[in-house]
């Protein structure tokens, strides 16, 4: 049970407070719409030059959905006209030509990762020819170390397509499945059986996927600790490489999908902790390594190996071994990591399909770090992915003096030293076993942007 935190319930208590989740920093609040299509073309003009034919990495956005699932606060149209989804393509392929045309053609595609939304809302057809229009545009990676992934939603596939998604060169799937339990299930309305679920992984399986991962989330409506125990039993029967257990936010003031959700069905906050624990518990014992925050995978993975050799690292999709690449965002609402700038695409189809029309990429808005960003996202990214922030390292690395630099956060962390959270000295920032669930209380004492106003716009850190 290497790398398992300890779970002391009077500190998570104390440190639930809500904070980012940091997939990047500056976090998501911080980018404007003065950032524009001229920025980002320069932003990937200057990676050409000095990337070293640096790899790169492709997220797209499949945004519709059949139908509703009431806890989602994801960027989605349910819709059952399919007809949208062959109009969406047309102008995606618009975007992927416009994109690649700003890469050099010898940088190679070694990530691709389909989300949403539902990805497998797409015909076989449709994924095909999406998959076409990648390779007329990209040097995709055919090697077995390529990573090509996608997200399921296992009620709109088949074990059969299982094998097609192969034979399109994906080798990575990800299975939301969030809970077994009917009672939740139809209180979500988010309805699959198990046998569903277990035919699609044992397709995955003989289909050789390299990796298969699945979602789950705790704190859903009627959820006890008995109920969800059995599907925690039922996950580990599966055994997949990775499992992402995500705490639910329930804001229905934010999102109207979540006021379907009735209120009276919602477990006490007491009771989150309860599953929190319950599935760290159990997850480990049954031989998954705690990567951080809400991830674990088997020994053997490739997550977990990094995580035990200190080559992990973390972006947009959270936890990965490549994070490095430039990331290039497709599709609505998405998001992208280009040199040393972020860029979100618009969020509407109107607007994306605008932008496009007149040849123009469809961003919204973006973020170009400075000196100081970049150093503390080194710092949050030590922490998050290593445990540890090496202060000659950082030193080195940004000619600084830490301890000066930083002498408002030291003074900040003083509580979290007192409660055995972490431990300072000359050499490094440790965060110990039982400091593990809030390290992004611990990495929110090196963001320079975290106003009382901004922090109401992020979950809670536990």
């Amino acid at each position: 049970m290497e790398h398992m935190p300890s779970f002391n319930r009077a500190l998570v208590e104390k440190y639930d407070r809500p904070g980012p989740r940091y997939t990047s920093y500056p976090t998501a609040p911080q980018f404007h719409t003065a950032f524009a299509e001229d920025h980002y073309r320069q932003a990937a003009e200057l990676s050409n030059q000095q990337s070293g034919a640096k790899a790169l990495s492709i997220y797209i956005h499949i945004p519709f959905c059949q139908s509703l699932c009431y806890y989602c606060a994801c960027n989605k149209i349910i819709t059952q006209k399919t007809s949208r989804a062959v109009e969406y393509l047309e102008y995606l392929k618009q975007e992927i030509h416009l994109q690649a045309c700003l890469f050099d053609q010898e940088r190679t595609v070694t990530q691709l990762h389909l989300g949403g939304g539902t990805p497998t809302y797409l015909t076989q057809a449709q994924l095909s020819d999406l998959m076409k229009a990648l390779h007329s545009a990209f040097n995709l990676d055919t090697s077995e170390q390529r990573q090509f992934s996608l997200e399921v939603d296992p009620r709109t596939i088949t074990p059969e397509q299982i094998q097609q998604l192969s034979e399109l060169g994906f080798n990575r799937i990800s299975f939301g499945i969030q809970d077994f339990d009917p009672k939740v299930q139809e209180a979500v309305n988010r309805i699959q059986s198990d046998t569903q679920v277990e035919a699609l992984v044992k397709a995955a399986r003989q289909t050789n996927f390299r990796s298969i991962s699945v979602d789950l989330i705790y704190g859903l409506p009627l959820q006890t600790v008995d109920s969800f125990n059995t599907t925690l039993d039922k996950i580990i029967a599966l055994r997949p490489d990775r499992i992402a257990a995500y705490s639910y936010a329930h804001l229905p003031q934010l999102v109207r999908a979540q006021r379907l959700i009735r209120p009276e069905d919602m477990p006490p906050p007491e009771r989150k902790l309860e599953l929190l624990e319950l599935t760290i518990r159990r997850l480990c014992q049954a031989g998954y390594v705690y990567i951080g925050m809400d991830h674990f995978a088997l020994p053997e993975d490739e997550l977990a190996k990094a995580r035990i050799n200190d080559t992990l690292q973390r972006n947009f999709q959270g936890y990965s071994t490549h994070a490095d690449c430039d990331l290039i965002g497709l599709g609505v609402s998405s998001i992208g990591k280009v040199g040393n700038t972020y860029s979100q695409n618009v969020k509407e189809l109107s607007q994306y399909y605008t932008h496009l029309n007149n040849g123009e990429l469809p961003l919204q808005r973006g973020y170009q770090l400075n000196a100081d960003d970049r150093l503390r996202r080194d710092v949050i990214s030590a922490l998050m992915c290593h445990n540890r922030i090496d202060i000659a390292a950082i030193e080195q690395a940004h000619q600084i003096n830490f301890n000066e630099y930083f002498a408002e956060a030291l003074a900040t962390l003083q509580e979290q030293v007192d409660d055995g959270l972490v431990t300072i000295d000359d050499e490094a920032i440790i965060l110990l076993p039982q400091g593990n669930l809030m390290m992004r209380s611990v990495a929110m004492a090196f963001d320079a942007y975290l106003g009382a106003a901004q922090r109401g716009q992020f979950s809670r850190t536990v």
